[in-house]
Order: C-alpha cells, then structure tokens, then sequence
C-alpha cells in the first residue's frame, strides 16, 4: 500500500469510532445506547482494520479503541450513559499521566511515538511532551465541565467534533515551535482525541 493509502487508513483508524457515534446518535433518533453500540463496533473494526493494513498495532488507536470499547460495553451491560460519558476524562487523564510522569522520570513517552517522524532536540521534545501533556489535562476537565453541564445532545456533539476541533487547533498552535526543527516531507496526522 501507497503512503497515501497508509494516511487514509490512519484516519479511518482514527476517526471512524467518533463519526459513527454521532452518526447513529442524531439520525438513529438520538437513541444513547445504540450510538454507544456503534462505537463499541467501530472501534474494534478500526483496531482491525488498522492492524491488517499496517501489520502492526499502533499503541495510541489501540489505546483508544481498547478504551471506547471496555467503557461503550460497560455502559450498554450496566445502561447508564455516565460511564461513556466519563471515558474521554478517564483517557485524557491516563494519556496526560503517561506523557508528564515520564517527563517526571527523565524518559519522553511523545519522543517514543513520533521519534521516528520529526527529529527535535531534546529539550523540545521535553516542552512539547509537557505541552501535551498539560492539553490533555485541559480536555479532561473540558469533558466534566460539558457532560455534567450540558444536555446529551450537546454532549455527543462536543465528543464527536469539538474534541477533534480542540486537538486539530491545538496541534496547530505547536506548529511554530517545530518548523524550526522540521525535516520531514510530512507531518504525521495528529494525535487521535479521545473518543
């Protein structure tokens, strides 16, 4: 498969668990529990698809979709939307717990995942890992805020494209402290948020 064909795959991966959610949500008649179903399905059919196309499991989609679906078949089996609702606090507190306790330990969890892509100097893999580490933080407590706030529909639309919104402009906001160091042809896509 083409580089291309591999991006795509990578965005499907990425991005196919939270569509389908909102997509079953608003025109299934904005029935919880099957949107919650949907999501369980894509996510396990993204982490295959992902696997198959890239020969590999990729740690972060594997992450997430290891999560989306533990957290959407606890929510079906116990019928309580508070448990789907909490994952994307749960996951954004554990991602922001591995990339600042590492920083903490003198290791760079960020540097691990993308090391390969960019070729950054130490002390910036440091800031950018904490820079991370500290959005991840904020998106946590932007969840709590929104679902304990906020009607349901307002909810799943926050999940399924302000999450993605949130992480697309904070990675655009990293941009100037990399073009300095970059020396790839193409930036990988950003980190998935937390479905």
């Amino acid at each position: 498969m083409t580089d291309r064909g591999r991006k795509w795959v990578r965005y499907f991966v990425d991005y196919f668990p939270p569509i389908a959610f909102a997509v079953v949500y608003f025109f299934g008649g904005r029935d919880f529990m099957k949107a919650t179903a949907a999501i369980v399905v894509a996510s396990v059919i993204s982490v295959i698809v992902g696997a198959v196309v890239e020969r590999r499991l990729a740690p972060l989609p594997l992450f997430v979709g290891l999560m989306a679906a533990v957290f959407g078949g606890l929510t079906l089996i116990f019928d309580d939307p508070r448990i789907l609702k909490v994952k994307p606090t749960v996951v954004n507190l554990i991602l922001a717990a591995i990339l600042l306790g590492g920083v903490a330990m003198r290791r760079n969890p960020l540097k691990l995942l993308l090391g390969e892509a960019l070729a950054l100097p130490e002390d910036v893999w440091r800031k950018l890992t904490v820079r991370f580490g500290m959005f991840y933080v904020g998106l946590a407590l932007v969840n709590e805020a929104v679902w304990r706030t906020q009607s349901e529909e307002t909810w799943v639309a926050f999940k399924s494209f302000g999450l993605t919104i949130l992480t697309l402009v904070f990675v655009a906001t990293q941009l100037p402290l990399l073009m300095k160091y970059l020396e790839v042809k193409d930036l990988p896509p950003p980190p998935p948020p937390e479905e």
